[in-house]
């Protein structure tokens, strides 16, 4: 999916975005959190992978949410959040990924999903070669986590171990010059630096960012600045892009 027909004005985009989906807007402040157009819906809390920047798992001690995050639960009392009418954007893999899900979890949530396709509902993870799976349902988008150079191969084990009629990729946090990019068949790219208790450990370079955008413009992806890229980048040089189809999911 391309979307050649997004503004280069930026600021008024997310806003007519944030009117349609009415969201609330400050209308001050040109970037955005990307917490005001997509919501946390964390169906299985507990993570494998170990990253030593992990937010979800300081999160999930903090706030004693499962006696152990590297053991992942699955709660399907949040399902019902999904059969709200309201259409909203969901991100169903805030405090899990996606490789870790079994597979009866899966069933249960995808089911669902097919049942409520006012929903556009995302999933990222970092192990896309560990995941065998296909879904035809186009209000769902899988993405994966790019963080560092030796990561760019997760955008082809995606595509070629998971089937889906979306992907998107976050290059968050951003660790280094990623370089060339095979952004084929992407529909959406998020970008962003090192955020809470390692803020300013590893901070995105603004030619690593700008090589990713070009990169991303060239394929006409959206692409969405996270707003602590603002600091770094200058809000005059903010993007913050959403897909369309987030409007119309069931499109």
């Amino acid at each position: 999916m391309t979307l050649s027909n997004y503004g280069t004005n930026t600021s008024r985009h997310i806003t007519d975005l944030c009117h349609r989906q009415q969201f609330p807007v400050n209308r001050h402040i040109m970037s955005q959190c990307i917490k005001s157009f997509i919501q946390n819906l964390n169906i299985v809390v507990g993570c494998t992978i170990g990253c030593s920047y992990c937010y979800a798992r300081n999160n999930c001690r903090r706030y004693h949410m499962t006696p152990d995050f590297s053991t992942p639960e699955y709660m399907p009392r949040k399902l019902r959040r999904l059969e709200t009418p309201r259409p909203h954007t969901l991100l169903l893999t805030g405090m899990s990924d996606f490789s870790d899900w079994r597979p009866e979890w899966i069933t249960d949530v995808f089911a669902h999903i097919a049942r409520n396709p006012q929903h556009t509902c995302l999933f990222l993870t970092k192990h896309p070669e560990r995941v065998d799976f296909h879904t035809t349902l186009g209000n769902v988008w899988i993405g994966v986590t790019v963080t560092c150079e030796a990561e760019k191969q997760r955008l082809t084990e995606l595509r070629r171990h998971i089937s889906a009629c979306h992907y998107f990729v976050t290059f968050e946090p951003l660790f280094g010059d990623l370089g060339t990019l095979d952004l084929e068949g992407i529909d959406w790219v998020i970008i962003g630096t090192e955020t809470g208790r390692r803020r300013g450990k590893v901070t995105a370079h603004p030619q690593w960012v700008t090589r990713i955008t070009q990169q991303a413009q060239a394929y006409d992806i959206p692409i969405f600045m996270k707003e602590e890229l603002a600091p770094i980048m200058g809000e005059e040089q903010m993007i913050q892009e959403l897909p369309q189809s987030f409007i119309h999911p069931t499109l």
